[in-house]
């Protein structure tokens, strides 16, 4: 049993990274190469993105498992007039490098998140095959984008200043489990960029998504310091319960746990690399005495008993989940992050070789392509 020091001084928590991200007005002038969408609700949740591909005359990558399926997909009224690349991403997509991070989570026994690394990382792959510089990367749960506003993101991009443009959230909250709770007691919790709704130039990030929660945020960190992202423009988070289901707190935990402990070095102006086993045995200390920390207030602050019960269930889910978040854990996740940075950019420079998509999807296994109109797809 690990046991671990309490650390020298308070707070156990950071509400806000917000500090890190320049707040900007959308430019004039700018553009999208391609909006890449990793699909996996019911079809009509995709209305959204194809009315923004539409509108924007850019071609729309759609990344399928769960409830949609590539061509039933393509065979929608609502991809009309969208150049559409619809693919399923299934098991047997797998031509993609081993990450030894893969390996040190089956070890230490937690399961894989999902798909949803993956198939950012397809998205990624094939955009630096099409020679896409300026890719917007939308979840299916987002709406609300406008146009103009999300161009003038992009052309951000341009000025060789940042590596991604989040877009700022004027929905739903998008946070942890735990972070919704920490707001739920009447803290302070802000939100940050994300994956969902993310612009990328694939052509000159080295950096990839691990197959943890949290990968986003990984993923702004995978290029080294300074760290250089901005925010603006503005999109909506659909609504969502999430203390709807306990197992989404345990199974944020790991990752969540990672991200806000690199993110915490980011806020106190140290470089997340430097961060040993000292560093992560103070902060998995104060990642649990917060959790015990926001249980003791949910009842003082959530008059709703039904949802209270369910706010508690889902910190007792957290809770029981780092009890095996060890600092040893974490300390070798992030080197093992460390060596998969390197591979992911020595496989990169396999796909510096190709010209167009289609020796892209020759490469990756994927089988299961439908494009209309893919003459219209730029490739290099």
């Amino acid at each position: 049993m690990t046991i671990l020091s309490a650390p020298t001084a308070l707070p156990l928590h950071h509400g806000s990274h917000s500090h890190l991200l320049d707040d900007l007005p959308p430019r004039p002038g700018g553009r999208l190469d391609a909006i890449v969408v990793p699909a996996f609700r019911a079809p009509g949740a995709l209305r959204d993105a194809l009315a923004l591909a539409r509108e924007l005359k850019r071609p729309m990558v759609a990344l399928c498992s769960g409830e949609v399926q590539a061509r039933r997909l393509a065979d929608r009224r609502d991809t009309k007039g969208v150049t559409l690349l619809a693919i399923d991403v299934h098991d047997g997509v797998r031509k993609v490098p081993s990450f030894r991070t893969d390996r040190v989570l089956r070890k230490a026994g937690f399961a894989p998140v999902g798909d949803l690394a993956l198939k950012r990382n397809l998205g990624l792959l094939i955009a630096v095959a099409a020679g896409w510089d300026r890719v917007l990367f939308l979840d299916d749960d987002i709406g609300g984008v406008d146009p103009t506003q999300v161009e003038g993101a992009a052309a951000l991009l341009g000025t060789g200043q940042y590596r991604a443009v989040g877009l700022h959230n004027t929905g739903f909250p998008d946070n942890s489990v735990v972070c919704h709770a920490y707001r739920a007691v009447g803290a302070d919790q802000d939100t940050f960029i994300g994956g969902g709704a993310m612009i990328i130039n694939p052509l000159e990030t080295g950096s990839f998504f691990p197959n943890v929660y949290n990968e986003d945020w990984f993923f702004l960190l995978g290029d080294g310091v300074p760290f250089r992202a901005a925010r603006s423009g503005t999109m909506v988070q659909r609504d969502f319960d999430p203390f709807a289901a306990p197992r989404r707190a345990a199974n944020e935990e790991l990752g969540d746990t990672l991200a806000e402990g690199l993110y915490w070095m980011l806020d106190v102006g140290q470089d997340p690399a430097a961060a040993g086993p000292g560093f992560w045995g103070e902060f998995v200390f104060r990642r649990r005495a917060l959790i015990d920390h926001v249980l003791a207030k949910v009842d003082m602050h959530v008059a709703d008993t039904a949802r209270a019960f369910s706010i508690k269930g889902s910190l007792r889910a957290a809770k029981g989940a780092s009890a095996f978040v060890t600092p040893h854990l974490c300390h070798e996740f992030v080197q093992a992050w460390t060596d998969d940075l390197r591979t992911w950019n020595e496989f990169l420079d396999r796909f510096a070789n190709f010209t167009t998509v289609e020796e892209a999807f020759a490469e990756l296994g994927l089988d299961h392509v439908w494009s209309r109109a893919v003459k219209d797809v730029p490739s290099r």
